[in-house]
């Protein structure tokens, strides 16, 4: 238990924190007023309630430039939704191709696919630098090739990838291609049209800076997603037979109406504020702590030499420290919160000879300063000199 007045929150890639208070003081504000079932009852209420999840998917459509708001379908979170996306393409007998960057929300499904005899599977590895070669994946696709899935961001080294160059490489072979936006979206600009993605998949709790339990995917015209779950929608519910018209295709039960609008609130907030200049602030805290910890002795940075394409976060070990307990010591002795471990990501960390204890991540927000920074570096340099000391 930390013994800090106040915490130094060093994890915001697992979800942002603190929210900005206008999104919660929006929240509970249209949530007082609109918060029935939307689109389930012919009073007013229900249907300006409808037609505010309606203004959203259009809002959410335009933010990542997709191609009909019709196709922006809610859920949960981004595993919710990959799990969708992947269970709503896969077909017996065909192969998808992703990475060894990716979340167990992408590996887990695609393994179990696998295992099953359904599809073929291969993974591309990254390079040093953690960076996907998109000739690497021209190499993997097949005829039999269903889908390409990868994510933008790495939850784990940070590294945004190519994706523009990684989508002309599938549209040269006629191959969707799915992207994981749960750690960039709301950090650097995404634009499905321009770099010829198919799908994604977002979460609204982490750099969108909405609430937890809201999320989805957005499927551009032409991607038909098969349906996977079933049950009420609103619509004609005489028929026994899950509408596949979209949204309603992949949605079913009532929408967190509340996580909608916390959403809406998020995006409006960041757009507000301007994602270059939040994404120049947060990367000026990434440089110096890596410039701070390159210098310190026993301390080791993964795929952090160059920042350029880079989310703002840092994965390091002390070394002859079990990174457990140096995020344990960073949060009982400083007051300081991280992520230890192998993040959801086991592949990643077999790659980097980090498994499997993993690594300590450190992950900045909008509300982390200059001054957390150089407490960061200060509690680094005290754990590494104590270890040598030792």
């Amino acid at each position: 238990m930390t013994t800090n007045t106040r915490i130094i929150y060093a994890d915001n890639a697992a979800t942002t924190f603190p929210k900005p208070p206008e999104v919660l003081s929006e929240m509970l504000e249209v949530y007082t007023k609109k918060g029935v079932s939307p689109g389930r009852g012919s009073y007013d209420l229900s249907i300006e309630a409808e037609n505010l999840v309606d203004e959203v998917r259009r809002q959410v459509c335009t933010f990542f430039n997709g191609d009909d708001p019709s196709r922006v379908v809610f859920g949960y979170n981004a595993t919710d939704a990959l799990n969708l996306i992947i269970q709503g393409l896969i077909e017996p007998g065909r192969h998808a191709v992703s990475s060894c960057l990716e979340h167990n929300s992408v590996l887990r499904p695609l393994h179990y696919f696998l295992q099953q005899g359904v599809i073929g599977l291969d993974l591309v590895s990254f390079d040093s630098e953690g960076f996907i070669d998109p000739g690497d994946v021209a190499k993997t696709i097949r005829p039999e090739t269903r889908f390409v899935i990868i994510n933008h961001g790495s939850n784990v080294v940070g590294t945004v990838q190519p994706v523009e160059q990684i989508g002309d490489v599938c549209a040269e072979r006629g191959v969707p291609l799915i992207l994981d936006v749960t750690q960039t979206a709301g950090i650097v600009p995404i634009d499905m049209q321009k770099w010829g993605v198919s799908a994604i998949a977002f979460t609204g709790h982490k750099s969108l800076y909405g609430p937890t339990g809201i999320g989805g995917l957005v499927a551009r015209v032409g991607l038909d997603v098969r349906t996977t779950r079933f049950g009420g929608t609103g619509l004609d519910s005489r028929s026994l037979v899950h509408s596949q018209s979209y949204p309603q295709r992949l949605e079913a039960g009532t929408i967190n109406i509340l996580g909608v609008i916390g959403l809406s609130a998020g995006i409006r907030y960041i757009e507000r504020q301007g994602l270059r200049r939040l994404y120049e602030e947060k990367m000026v805290l990434t440089r110096r702590l890596r410039d701070g910890l390159s210098a310190m002795e026993g301390v080791k940075l993964y795929c952090a030499r160059s920042l350029k394409n880079h989310l703002p976060l840092l994965l390091c070990n002390a070394e002859g420290i079990d990174p457990e307990q140096v995020s344990t010591i960073l949060d009982g002795d400083f007051g300081i919160a991280t992520r230890a471990g192998l993040h959801c990501a086991p592949l990643v960390h077999q790659e980097l000879g980090t498994s499997p204890r993993g690594a300590v991540r450190f992950s900045f927000g909008l509300f982390n300063t200059p001054e957390e920074i150089e407490k960061i570096l200060r509690a680094m340099e005290a754990i590494s000199r104590s270890q040598r000391k030792g």
